[in-house]
């Protein structure tokens, strides 16, 4: 079955405003909207909860903050950018000099025309930010500060959404959904997310069960850790952290697990190497590191080990946009997030049958192919039946076709067929797929 996929750009538009911070209303009504186009369950944590070694914050809340210049002129509004107030600041009204109040601004030098994104979760200060080219014009005088936020217990707020597959076996997809109004380091990984779950319930069979997870970055993955880590141990056999997959950039590129960094790599790192290796006009690899990049640190951590890679298009830390009000719709396409989905999709579709070892079940002579469909019943040019993102011409795919029922001996898995025929596994497994529906083709690891 078809699933409807729904409109990413207005769904954006929806989501940009709101302000989020790793708690409170922001988050929450942020996975509310998201649990309107897939089947996402809210769960909620409570404030003061143990989890590993740390504990679940409070909830923050945004009201309203501004600035005003010593002549009663606004300098800067929340309702303009929610940018403007330090994330999970302190509530705090007053007035003071210029001298007084610049420990508690915050701007960019490299960018001065954009707002900071600038936080403070676990220590308690009040802060404004604003463009350098703003802070610069300042004058002299008394300023008066209105910050309106509230913090309170309440709970952390993750949404979970699972698609069955025929093994409990499982693969996690993760983004995080903490931030205020950025496109490609807020939005992206959700959307995508949310693109990749419609495309994967589309398929008739999946042979792995997807779980897709939205949560705040660091303590979201820390807190479902605590609650799940044991089970990730027993079930998990790849995943992947999705952040930051619009942008110009054209490749996708995936950051290795920390298991290939000590030398045992998860399925999801040798299909990666794979793809590049195949194409590297689409496909790179960046390796492990536990220094920067996002919740894949938690999932790969000494304690969990876990093989969890993670997928970007325009990485975090490489364009100059991170982190301020400049990672906007004139930097993240729309479409850019599209053909990520789409990759990683096509990706995660190549992993269900990349490490199976086919058997041949029609090994004395070539099969008749022709009466299940799969030879040109005129000597003429070909079309490709098999979907693939990477389309070829017919006569390649009945190479490859061959190639698999040749070498579909048990000895060796799908990808590695792939890696001996100099083709990618990407096209390979439709094809294999539909070998296995027509009774071609057994799993002999099965």
């Amino acid at each position: 079955m078809t699933l409807p996929l729904t409109e990413l750009g207005p769904l954006y538009d929806e989501l940009f405003p709101i302000c989020r911070s790793i708690t409170g209303p922001g988050i929450r009504d942020s996975l509310g909207i998201f649990a309107r186009h897939m089947p996402l369950e809210i769960k909620g944590v409570a404030t003061g909860t143990p989890v590993l070694d740390w504990t679940v914050p409070q909830e923050w809340e945004l009201r309203r903050a501004r600035l005003f210049g010593p002549e009663g002129n606004v300098i800067l509004d929340t309702q303009d950018s929610n940018l403007h107030v330090l994330n999970f600041s302190e509530p705090f009204t007053g007035e003071m000099d210029l001298e007084d109040l610049q420990a508690h601004l915050y701007s960019d030098d490299t960018l001065p025309d954009a707002i900071p994104y600038v936080t403070s979760y676990y220590v308690p200060r009040w802060g404004l930010c604003l463009a350098k080219s703003t802070r610069d014009r300042l004058k002299p005088g008394r300023y008066r500060v209105e910050i309106d936020t509230q913090k309170r217990d309440g709970v952390l707020n993750y949404g979970v959404a699972e698609l069955p597959g025929d093994s409990d076996d499982l693969v996690l997809i993760t983004s995080y959904l903490c931030h205020p109004s950025m496109a490609n380091n807020e939005l992206s990984g959700p959307l995508g997310l949310l693109r990749i779950y419609q495309l994967l319930a589309s398929q008739p069979r999946r042979h792995y069960t997807y779980r897709f997870l939205l949560i705040p970055e660091t303590i979201g993955s820390i807190t479902y850790l605590a609650q799940h880590g044991d089970e990730l141990k027993d079930r998990l056999k790849s995943g992947l952290v999705l952040t930051c997959l619009g942008g110009p950039e054209r490749q996708v590129s995936f950051k290795m697990s920390r298991q290939d960094w000590t030398g045992a790599p998860a399925p999801i790192d040798r299909l990666a190497r794979h793809l590049e290796a195949a194409d590297p006009t689409r496909f790179s690899v960046r390796e492990f590191t536990p220094t920067g990049g996002s919740d894949e640190r938690q999932f790969c951590s000494q304690g969990f080990n876990l093989p969890m890679g993670q997928a970007a298009r325009t990485v975090y830390g490489q364009f100059d946009a991170y982190h301020t009000s400049a990672d906007d719709l004139e930097f993240m396409t729309i479409a850019a997030v599209e053909r990520s989905a789409e990759a990683v999709a096509a990706t995660l579709s190549a992993l269900d049958v990349a490490e199976v070892h086919f058997v041949n079940t029609a090994p004395y002579g070539e099969p008749q192919l022709g009466r299940r469909g799969l030879y040109p019943s005129l000597n003429g040019p070909m079309t490709n039946q098999f979907s693939s993102d990477q389309t070829q011409d017919g006569r390649t795919t009945l190479n490859n076709l061959l190639c698999i029922l040749s070498l579909a001996d048990g000895s060796r898995s799908l990808i590695a067929i792939a890696a001996h025929i100099g083709a990618s596994v990407l096209d390979l497994a439709p094809i294999a797929r539909h070998l296995e529906a027509e009774g071609l083709l057994v799993r002999g690891d099965a």
